[in-house]
């Protein structure tokens, strides 16, 4: 109930002024046109406030609201293009505005391909205004994003038994600082992340999932207890532990779609978190309902964000929805030797960025 009750604190009138000043980080211009992809889950004060901050600033605005409402467990859902004229319109749009998760989805590929801007807003009024990137995230993420670029071998360990390996380079970096602001990006309000997806079959080694680490996908929940994940070959080969590794073990396996598909168990996106607005801690805080803790968990500073599945986003072909996404904390992280997070703190200075009091 404390959850449903905090979710009112931000004036529904302060809206329209938050999405201005998300309008301004994402350089929206006048004369531009901005095209909102709703659904008939999302909230109408959210379409309502978009549209009072396109007139304030002069820019088009229009909506258009899809019979499909995908959410995080429903990733790669063709919203558009199976309903006629849907992708040609947003294709002569500047910026999308999205309200659900568009996510490994081909329709998301192309826009992005033809330089348009991609925002998405999926979180609560209030964690929208408390997580809105601060002054710093965005040239802290670039600085991570040129040094992930850089880095050939990457080593993540804890005093837990975690001990990963995996080679990057194969698949592009992507960073996200919560802003959509230059030409083909895509962008979540709310979050400071930095990922890719590890060269094929190049992972192995021992990741070992505490108590306290969250399962973001599917369940958005805390872990209870341990998880030991062994990885062969860039593959989950070996799942133990409790209840937490049954309901893992359980869902990738519903993710097979045919004798020897081993797409679920493969690795996926790995990376760390850096909005210093982010919390661990707001599952417990404010509640895990659909609007809850998905920037948050995603993105608290210094969690390694494991995964498995899809890697379309990063150029792969791996479509498969057996998506598991897993922020670990207390985990160091070692780029080509380089110590950047030890024990869940990031320590090189470039990526620290102050958090502000809102």
């Amino acid at each position: 109930m404390e959850a449903d009750i905090r979710s009112l604190e931000v004036n529904p009138a302060k809206l329209a002024k938050l999405f201005k000043k998300q309008f301004d980080l994402c350089n929206v211009k006048p004369e531009e046109t901005v095209a909102i992809v709703s659904d008939l889950g999302t909230r109408r004060e959210y379409i309502q406030a978009a549209f009072a901050a396109a007139d304030e600033i002069g820019a088009d605005i229009y909506e258009m609201c899809v019979n499909l409402v995908p959410g995080w467990t429903k990733v790669g859902v063709p919203t558009i293009g199976k309903c006629k004229g849907t992708l040609e319109a947003l294709m002569a749009s500047d910026m999308i505005l999205i309200f659900h998760v568009p996510l490994f989805s081909s329709w998301l590929r192309t826009v992005m391909d033809n330089k348009i801007r991609v925002q998405m807003v999926i979180d609560a009024p209030d964690d929208l205004e408390q997580l809105q990137s601060p002054p710093g995230l965005k040239e802290a993420a670039i600085y991570a994003h040129k040094l992930y670029e850089k880095t050939k071998k990457v080593r993540v360990t804890s005093k837990a038994g975690t001990d990963l390996h995996f080679n990057i380079g194969e698949y592009p970096v992507m960073s996200q600082y919560g802003m959509a602001d230059e030409p083909g990006r895509f962008d979540q309000w709310g979050v400071g992340h930095i990922h890719t997806f590890p060269n094929e079959g190049s992972s192995h080694g021992t990741v070992v999932i505490q108590p306290g680490d969250i399962v973001i996908l599917p369940y958005c929940r805390y872990v209870i207890d341990e998880i030991k994940l062994t990885i062969e070959d860039g593959h989950i080969t070996s799942i133990e532990g409790g209840l937490d590794a049954t309901l893992m073990r359980e869902w990738l396996e519903e993710g097979v779609e045919f004798d020897g598909d081993r797409d679920p168990f493969a690795l996926s996106h790995l990376g760390w978190g850096l909005n210093p607005q982010a919390r661990w801690d707001s599952i417990a805080l404010y509640g895990d309902g659909p609007e809850r803790s998905r920037a948050a968990s995603r993105c608290f500073p210094g969690n390694f964000l494991f995964s498995t599945g899809p890697n379309t986003q990063g150029g792969g072909n791996r479509t498969t929805r057996g998506h598991y996404d897993v922020p670990m904390r207390s985990c160091s992280i070692e780029l080509d030797g380089k110590l950047i997070i030890e024990d869940g703190k990031v320590v090189d200075p470039k990526m620290i960025v102050a958090k502000e009091q809102r």
